[in-house]
Protein backbone atom coordinates (compact mmCIF):
# COMPACT_ATOMS: atom_id res chain seq x y z
CA UNK A 1 0.00 0.00 0.00
CA UNK A 2 1.48 3.08 -0.83
CA UNK A 3 0.67 6.40 1.72
CA UNK A 4 2.49 9.78 0.98
CA UNK A 5 0.11 11.99 3.46
CA UNK A 6 -0.44 11.40 6.58
CA UNK A 7 -1.02 13.06 10.52
CA UNK A 8 0.86 12.23 13.39
CA UNK A 9 1.22 12.90 17.14
CA UNK A 10 4.89 13.98 18.40
CA UNK A 11 5.54 15.21 21.67
CA UNK A 12 9.00 16.26 22.86
CA UNK A 13 10.16 15.43 26.58
CA UNK A 14 9.51 17.38 29.61
CA UNK A 15 12.63 18.95 31.60
CA UNK A 16 12.94 17.04 35.15
CA UNK A 17 11.95 19.21 38.51
CA UNK A 18 15.04 20.07 40.49
CA UNK A 19 15.70 19.00 43.88
CA UNK A 20 14.59 20.29 47.24
CA UNK A 21 17.54 19.09 49.18
CA UNK A 22 20.13 19.69 52.38
CA UNK A 23 23.37 18.37 53.22
CA UNK A 24 23.85 15.94 56.22
CA UNK A 25 26.66 14.35 57.15
CA UNK A 26 27.80 13.89 60.68
CA UNK A 27 29.76 16.28 62.39
CA UNK A 28 29.47 18.64 59.03
CA UNK A 29 27.07 21.63 60.80
CA UNK A 30 24.92 23.67 58.33
CA UNK A 31 25.98 21.66 55.31
CA UNK A 32 23.51 23.96 53.43
CA UNK A 33 21.26 23.04 49.83
CA UNK A 34 22.69 20.26 47.53
CA UNK A 35 19.74 20.05 45.38
CA UNK A 36 20.34 19.31 41.92
CA UNK A 37 19.12 20.35 39.04
CA UNK A 38 16.51 18.14 36.90
CA UNK A 39 17.79 16.83 33.55
CA UNK A 40 16.29 17.89 29.64
CA UNK A 41 13.81 15.96 28.19
CA UNK A 42 14.47 14.45 24.94
CA UNK A 43 13.92 15.87 21.48
CA UNK A 44 11.57 14.93 18.33
CA UNK A 45 14.51 14.16 15.63
CA UNK A 46 13.10 13.22 12.21
CA UNK A 47 16.13 11.68 9.54
CA UNK A 48 15.69 10.80 5.94
CA UNK A 49 16.00 7.41 4.66
CA UNK A 50 16.50 6.56 0.97
CA UNK A 51 15.10 2.70 1.56
CA UNK A 52 12.15 3.99 2.66
CA UNK A 53 9.40 4.78 -0.60
CA UNK A 54 6.19 5.41 1.69
CA UNK A 55 4.44 6.56 4.62
CA UNK A 56 3.01 3.30 5.11
CA UNK A 57 4.99 2.53 8.91
CA UNK A 58 2.59 5.72 9.75
CA UNK A 59 -0.64 4.41 9.46
CA UNK A 60 -0.66 2.20 12.31
CA UNK A 61 1.71 4.02 14.36
CA UNK A 62 0.55 7.65 15.26
CA UNK A 63 2.15 9.03 18.30
CA UNK A 64 5.97 9.33 19.22
CA UNK A 65 6.92 10.76 22.37
CA UNK A 66 11.10 11.54 23.54
CA UNK A 67 11.55 10.96 27.20
CA UNK A 68 11.17 12.71 30.02
CA UNK A 69 14.17 13.90 31.81
CA UNK A 70 14.56 12.61 35.45
CA UNK A 71 14.53 14.97 38.47
CA UNK A 72 17.41 16.29 40.33
CA UNK A 73 19.04 14.35 42.98
CA UNK A 74 20.67 15.63 46.29
CA UNK A 75 24.40 16.03 46.53
CA UNK A 76 23.76 18.23 43.62
CA UNK A 77 23.75 15.19 41.44
CA UNK A 78 21.94 16.30 37.97
CA UNK A 79 18.81 14.27 36.87
CA UNK A 80 19.72 12.25 33.98
CA UNK A 81 18.74 14.11 30.15
CA UNK A 82 15.66 12.62 28.50
CA UNK A 83 16.19 9.88 25.55
CA UNK A 84 15.86 11.89 21.80
CA UNK A 85 13.22 9.57 19.80
CA UNK A 86 14.64 9.13 16.02
CA UNK A 87 11.76 9.36 13.55
CA UNK A 88 12.96 8.02 9.83
CA UNK A 89 11.17 8.89 7.31
CA UNK A 90 11.43 8.78 2.98
CA UNK A 91 13.21 11.43 1.59
CA UNK A 92 11.27 13.95 0.09
CA UNK A 93 9.16 13.97 2.71
CA UNK A 94 7.47 17.20 3.66
CA UNK A 95 6.80 18.33 7.89
CA UNK A 96 4.31 20.43 8.25
CA UNK A 97 2.33 22.21 11.29
CA UNK A 98 -1.02 20.71 10.44
CA UNK A 99 -2.74 23.63 12.76
CA UNK A 100 -1.01 26.41 10.11
CA UNK A 101 0.22 24.39 7.41
CA UNK A 102 3.78 26.09 7.90
CA UNK A 103 6.67 23.73 6.82
CA UNK A 104 9.10 23.39 9.54
CA UNK A 105 11.58 20.68 6.75
CA UNK A 106 11.88 19.42 3.68
CA UNK A 107 13.65 16.55 4.32
CA UNK A 108 15.80 16.41 1.02
CA UNK A 109 19.18 14.44 1.35
CA UNK A 110 19.64 10.57 2.44
CA UNK A 111 20.97 10.64 6.10
CA UNK A 112 19.18 14.63 6.81
CA UNK A 113 18.68 14.78 10.49
CA UNK A 114 16.05 17.18 11.95
CA UNK A 115 15.50 18.16 15.55
CA UNK A 116 11.47 19.19 15.12
CA UNK A 117 10.74 19.44 18.83
CA UNK A 118 13.25 20.74 21.35
CA UNK A 119 13.13 18.74 24.50
CA UNK A 120 11.93 20.84 27.68
CA UNK A 121 14.77 22.16 30.17
CA UNK A 122 14.85 20.72 33.80
CA UNK A 123 14.41 23.01 36.69
CA UNK A 124 17.40 24.37 38.74
CA UNK A 125 17.70 22.55 42.22
CA UNK A 126 17.74 24.18 45.75
CA UNK A 127 21.47 25.13 45.69
CA UNK A 128 20.97 27.31 42.79
CA UNK A 129 19.01 29.51 44.91
CA UNK A 130 21.17 30.15 47.59
CA UNK A 131 22.43 33.22 48.15
CA UNK A 132 24.17 35.57 51.38
CA UNK A 133 21.02 36.71 51.90
CA UNK A 134 18.96 33.31 51.27
CA UNK A 135 21.43 30.26 52.52
CA UNK A 136 18.60 28.18 52.65
CA UNK A 137 16.30 28.28 50.03
CA UNK A 138 13.32 25.64 50.39
CA UNK A 139 12.32 25.45 47.02
CA UNK A 140 13.24 24.31 43.45
CA UNK A 141 12.04 24.97 40.11
CA UNK A 142 10.34 22.39 37.92
CA UNK A 143 11.10 21.38 34.76
CA UNK A 144 9.50 22.95 31.50
CA UNK A 145 6.47 21.21 29.94
CA UNK A 146 6.49 20.50 26.40
CA UNK A 147 3.34 20.54 24.37
CA UNK A 148 2.13 17.75 21.89
CA UNK A 149 2.34 19.10 18.31
CA UNK A 150 0.16 17.59 15.40
CA UNK A 151 2.34 17.03 12.23
CA UNK A 152 1.26 16.46 9.16
CA UNK A 153 4.11 14.66 7.00
CA UNK A 154 3.92 14.89 2.75
CA UNK A 155 5.78 12.58 0.50
CA UNK A 156 7.10 13.94 -2.81
CA UNK A 157 8.96 11.70 -4.65
CA UNK A 158 12.66 13.16 -5.63
CA UNK A 159 13.05 12.39 -9.25
CA UNK A 160 14.87 14.00 -11.92
CA UNK A 161 12.71 12.97 -14.91
CA UNK A 162 8.95 12.87 -14.36
CA UNK A 163 6.50 10.73 -17.07
CA UNK A 164 3.25 12.60 -17.39
CA UNK A 165 0.03 11.33 -19.20
CA UNK A 166 -3.41 10.44 -19.60
CA UNK A 167 -3.81 6.59 -18.00
CA UNK A 168 -3.42 3.89 -20.27
CA UNK A 169 -0.80 6.06 -22.94
CA UNK A 170 2.08 3.61 -22.09
CA UNK A 171 3.86 5.56 -19.35
CA UNK A 172 4.78 2.14 -17.58
CA UNK A 173 5.82 0.20 -20.51
CA UNK A 174 8.06 3.54 -21.30
CA UNK A 175 9.23 2.84 -17.78
CA UNK A 176 9.99 -0.66 -17.80
CA UNK A 177 12.21 -0.03 -21.13
CA UNK A 178 13.81 3.08 -20.42
CA UNK A 179 14.75 1.31 -16.75
CA UNK A 180 15.24 -1.52 -14.95
CA UNK A 181 11.90 -0.66 -13.14
CA UNK A 182 9.06 -3.35 -13.56
CA UNK A 183 5.82 -2.27 -12.93
CA UNK A 184 2.32 -3.41 -13.02
CA UNK A 185 1.35 -3.63 -16.24
CA UNK A 186 -2.02 -3.81 -18.02
CA UNK A 187 -4.68 -2.99 -21.07
CA UNK A 188 -6.86 -0.83 -18.14
CA UNK A 189 -6.70 2.74 -16.92
CA UNK A 190 -5.49 3.22 -13.83
CA UNK A 191 -3.31 0.29 -13.46
CA UNK A 192 -0.85 2.31 -11.70
CA UNK A 193 -1.75 3.16 -8.14
CA UNK A 194 1.45 4.62 -6.66
CA UNK A 195 4.48 6.30 -8.31
CA UNK A 196 7.33 3.68 -9.84
CA UNK A 197 10.90 5.02 -10.03
CA UNK A 198 13.45 3.63 -12.22
CA UNK A 199 17.22 4.87 -12.94
CA UNK A 200 18.05 5.24 -16.43
CA UNK A 201 21.81 4.68 -17.59
CA UNK A 202 23.56 5.80 -20.53
CA UNK A 203 26.59 7.46 -21.84
CA UNK A 204 28.29 7.09 -18.26
CA UNK A 205 25.40 9.24 -16.52
CA UNK A 206 22.15 8.01 -14.76
CA UNK A 207 19.07 9.92 -13.70
CA UNK A 208 16.13 8.87 -11.75
CA UNK A 209 12.78 8.45 -13.58
CA UNK A 210 9.05 8.79 -11.62
CA UNK A 211 6.49 7.45 -13.65
CA UNK A 212 3.15 9.54 -12.25
CA UNK A 213 0.04 7.74 -12.36
CA UNK A 214 -2.62 8.72 -14.65
CA UNK A 215 -3.60 12.36 -14.79
CA UNK A 216 -6.99 13.13 -16.06
CA UNK A 217 -9.00 16.34 -16.98
CA UNK A 218 -10.14 17.62 -13.60
CA UNK A 219 -6.96 16.81 -11.53
CA UNK A 220 -6.28 19.70 -10.37
CA UNK A 221 -9.63 20.34 -8.56
CA UNK A 222 -9.40 16.80 -6.91
CA UNK A 223 -11.15 14.06 -9.88
CA UNK A 224 -9.44 10.75 -10.85
CA UNK A 225 -6.00 9.72 -9.14
CA UNK A 226 -4.01 12.74 -10.38
CA UNK A 227 -4.45 15.25 -7.63
CA UNK A 228 -3.08 12.54 -5.18
CA UNK A 229 0.33 12.61 -6.95
CA UNK A 230 0.71 15.63 -8.43
CA UNK A 231 2.80 16.87 -5.83
CA UNK A 232 4.98 14.17 -6.91
CA UNK A 233 6.26 15.83 -9.92
CA UNK A 234 7.18 19.38 -8.20
CA UNK A 235 10.63 17.99 -7.53
CA UNK A 236 11.88 16.95 -11.26
CA UNK A 237 13.90 19.08 -13.50
CA UNK A 238 12.43 17.50 -16.82
CA UNK A 239 9.03 16.44 -18.30
CA UNK A 240 8.30 13.47 -20.52
CA UNK A 241 5.01 13.82 -21.52
CA UNK A 242 3.45 10.44 -23.05
CA UNK A 243 0.26 10.89 -25.37
CA UNK A 244 -1.29 7.74 -27.09
CA UNK A 245 -0.93 9.11 -30.77
CA UNK A 246 -2.73 5.86 -32.45
CA UNK A 247 -5.87 7.30 -31.03
CA UNK A 248 -7.00 3.64 -30.70
CA UNK A 249 -9.23 4.54 -27.42
CA UNK A 250 -11.19 7.28 -29.21
CA UNK A 251 -9.15 9.74 -27.91
CA UNK A 252 -8.05 12.79 -29.44
CA UNK A 253 -3.99 13.10 -28.55
CA UNK A 254 -4.11 16.78 -29.28
CA UNK A 255 -6.98 17.25 -26.97
CA UNK A 256 -4.93 15.10 -24.14
CA UNK A 257 -2.03 17.00 -24.15
CA UNK A 258 -3.47 20.07 -24.00
CA UNK A 259 -5.67 18.97 -20.84
CA UNK A 260 -2.69 17.94 -18.94
CA UNK A 261 -1.00 20.90 -19.72
CA UNK A 262 -3.84 23.12 -18.10
CA UNK A 263 -3.87 20.64 -14.81
CA UNK A 264 0.30 21.36 -14.43
CA UNK A 265 -0.69 25.25 -15.19
CA UNK A 266 -3.42 25.03 -12.54
CA UNK A 267 -1.83 23.32 -9.99
CA UNK A 268 1.72 25.24 -9.96
CA UNK A 269 2.79 27.27 -12.78
CA UNK A 270 6.47 26.32 -11.91
CA UNK A 271 5.38 22.78 -13.16
CA UNK A 272 4.40 24.22 -16.07
CA UNK A 273 7.77 26.15 -17.27
CA UNK A 274 9.87 23.43 -16.92
CA UNK A 275 11.37 21.75 -19.89
CA UNK A 276 9.38 18.91 -21.39
CA UNK A 277 10.05 16.24 -24.24
CA UNK A 278 6.55 15.37 -25.77
CA UNK A 279 6.56 11.71 -26.70
CA UNK A 280 3.96 10.65 -29.37
CA UNK A 281 3.97 6.11 -27.77
CA UNK A 282 2.02 3.31 -29.77
CA UNK A 283 3.10 4.42 -33.44
CA UNK A 284 2.82 0.52 -33.99
CA UNK A 285 -0.90 0.77 -33.35
CA UNK A 286 -0.61 4.11 -36.13
CA UNK A 287 -3.14 2.87 -39.36
CA UNK A 288 -3.78 6.59 -39.92
CA UNK A 289 -0.17 8.39 -41.05
CA UNK A 290 -1.71 11.79 -40.95
CA UNK A 291 -1.91 11.53 -37.21
CA UNK A 292 1.01 12.80 -36.42
CA UNK A 293 1.09 15.93 -38.20
CA UNK A 294 -2.20 16.82 -37.39
CA UNK A 295 -0.92 16.44 -33.29
CA UNK A 296 1.91 19.09 -34.17
CA UNK A 297 -0.66 21.59 -36.24
CA UNK A 298 -2.89 21.19 -33.56
CA UNK A 299 -0.28 22.06 -30.93
CA UNK A 300 2.51 23.29 -32.18
CA UNK A 301 4.66 20.78 -30.85
CA UNK A 302 6.99 17.96 -32.65
CA UNK A 303 6.69 15.02 -30.65
CA UNK A 304 9.54 11.70 -30.54
CA UNK A 305 7.57 8.75 -32.40
CA UNK A 306 7.84 6.08 -30.57
CA UNK A 307 6.61 2.39 -29.64
CA UNK A 308 7.36 1.31 -26.47
CA UNK A 309 5.84 -2.10 -26.98
CA UNK A 310 7.73 -2.89 -29.62
CA UNK A 311 11.08 -0.61 -28.44
CA UNK A 312 10.69 1.36 -32.32
CA UNK A 313 13.08 5.13 -31.97
CA UNK A 314 13.52 4.16 -27.97
CA UNK A 315 17.59 4.79 -28.80
CA UNK A 316 16.37 8.63 -29.97
CA UNK A 317 14.20 9.34 -27.17
CA UNK A 318 17.02 8.31 -25.06
CA UNK A 319 19.35 11.04 -26.30
CA UNK A 320 17.03 13.62 -26.48
CA UNK A 321 16.39 12.89 -22.69
CA UNK A 322 20.06 12.93 -21.97
CA UNK A 323 20.26 16.17 -24.23
CA UNK A 324 18.02 17.67 -22.26
CA UNK A 325 19.34 16.79 -19.10
CA UNK A 326 22.47 18.40 -19.75
CA UNK A 327 23.17 22.05 -18.13
CA UNK A 328 19.93 21.63 -16.58
CA UNK A 329 20.45 23.03 -12.64
CA UNK A 330 20.69 20.26 -9.81
CA UNK A 331 17.73 19.41 -7.89
CA UNK A 332 17.46 21.55 -4.64
CA UNK A 333 15.24 21.30 -1.54
CA UNK A 334 11.83 23.83 -1.81
CA UNK A 335 12.86 27.32 -0.84
CA UNK A 336 10.69 28.12 2.30
CA UNK A 337 10.90 30.19 5.51
CA UNK A 338 10.97 27.69 8.28
CA UNK A 339 7.69 27.65 10.74
CA UNK A 340 9.23 27.73 14.23
CA UNK A 341 6.75 27.03 17.04
CA UNK A 342 6.72 30.01 19.23
CA UNK A 343 8.27 30.24 22.71
CA UNK A 344 6.59 32.58 25.13
CA UNK A 345 8.52 35.12 26.54
CA UNK A 346 8.94 35.44 30.16
CA UNK A 347 8.00 39.11 30.20
CA UNK A 348 5.01 39.17 28.46
CA UNK A 349 1.83 38.80 30.11
CA UNK A 350 -2.13 39.97 29.81
CA UNK A 351 -4.84 40.75 32.65
CA UNK A 352 -8.04 39.41 31.85
CA UNK A 353 -11.67 40.60 34.16
CA UNK A 354 -13.94 37.41 34.84
CA UNK A 355 -17.67 37.31 35.05
CA UNK A 356 -17.61 36.67 38.82
CA UNK A 357 -15.17 39.96 39.75
CA UNK A 358 -12.00 38.16 39.44
CA UNK A 359 -8.89 38.60 37.34
CA UNK A 360 -6.77 36.54 35.63
CA UNK A 361 -3.54 36.99 34.51
CA UNK A 362 -1.97 34.47 31.71
CA UNK A 363 0.77 35.24 29.60
CA UNK A 364 4.73 33.75 29.77
CA UNK A 365 5.11 35.70 32.65
CA UNK A 366 2.67 33.16 34.15
CA UNK A 367 4.52 29.97 32.63
CA UNK A 368 7.83 31.46 33.93
CA UNK A 369 6.47 32.13 37.78
CA UNK A 370 4.90 28.91 37.82
CA UNK A 371 7.85 27.20 37.36
CA UNK A 372 9.64 28.85 40.15
CA UNK A 373 7.40 29.63 42.74
CA UNK A 374 6.37 27.46 45.98
CA UNK A 375 3.57 29.36 47.75
CA UNK A 376 4.43 27.04 50.83
CA UNK A 377 8.07 28.51 51.21
CA UNK A 378 7.98 32.04 52.83
CA UNK A 379 11.09 33.29 50.82
CA UNK A 380 9.50 31.76 47.26
CA UNK A 381 6.21 33.16 48.09
CA UNK A 382 8.14 36.97 48.65
CA UNK A 383 10.04 36.34 45.26
CA UNK A 384 6.05 35.65 44.15
CA UNK A 385 4.85 39.30 44.77
CA UNK A 386 8.67 41.15 43.82
CA UNK A 387 8.04 39.52 40.64
CA UNK A 388 4.25 40.82 40.07
CA UNK A 389 5.11 44.01 41.21
CA UNK A 390 8.51 44.55 39.04
CA UNK A 391 6.57 43.30 35.68
CA UNK A 392 3.96 46.21 36.30
CA UNK A 393 1.48 43.11 36.74
CA UNK A 394 0.16 44.80 40.17
CA UNK A 395 0.14 48.13 38.44
CA UNK A 396 -1.92 46.69 36.04
CA UNK A 397 -4.34 45.50 38.05
CA UNK A 398 -5.37 48.65 39.25
CA UNK A 399 -5.70 50.34 36.00
CA UNK A 400 -8.61 47.69 35.42
CA UNK A 401 -9.96 47.98 38.68
CA UNK A 402 -8.75 45.62 41.06
CA UNK A 403 -9.15 46.93 44.50
CA UNK A 404 -7.83 45.16 48.15
CA UNK A 405 -10.07 41.71 48.60
CA UNK A 406 -10.81 41.19 44.90
CA UNK A 407 -9.39 37.57 43.89
CA UNK A 408 -6.16 37.25 41.42
CA UNK A 409 -5.90 33.93 39.40
CA UNK A 410 -2.39 33.50 38.25
CA UNK A 411 -1.66 30.24 37.07
CA UNK A 412 -3.02 27.63 39.47
CA UNK A 413 -2.88 30.18 42.38
CA UNK A 414 -5.21 32.43 43.51
CA UNK A 415 -4.90 34.88 45.87
CA UNK A 416 -6.82 38.27 47.76
CA UNK A 417 -5.21 41.24 46.43
CA UNK A 418 -4.03 43.38 49.11
CA UNK A 419 -1.45 46.39 50.18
Amino acid sequence: MFLDVVNIYAKAGNGGDGKVSFHREKYVMCGGPDGGDGGKGGSVIFEADSSLTSLIDFKFKKHFRAENGAPGEGGNCFGKNGKDILVKVPTGTIIKDKETGGIIADMFADGERKVILKGGKGGRGNARFATPTRRTPNFAELGEVTKERNLTLELKTIADIGLIGFPNVGKSTLLSVLTNARPKIANYHFTTLSPNLGVIKAYDKSYVIADIPGLIEGAAEGLGLGHTFLRHVERVRLLVHVVDISGIEGRDPASDYRSIREELRQYNEKLASLPEICVANKSDLLFEKDKVKEFEEKTGIKPILISAASYDNIETLVKEIFSHMEGLPERAPMEFVPFEYPESDPNEFKVEKKQDGSFEVTGGLVEMLIRKIVLSDTESNRYFQNILKEKGVIARLKEMGAKDGDTIVVGDVEFELWE
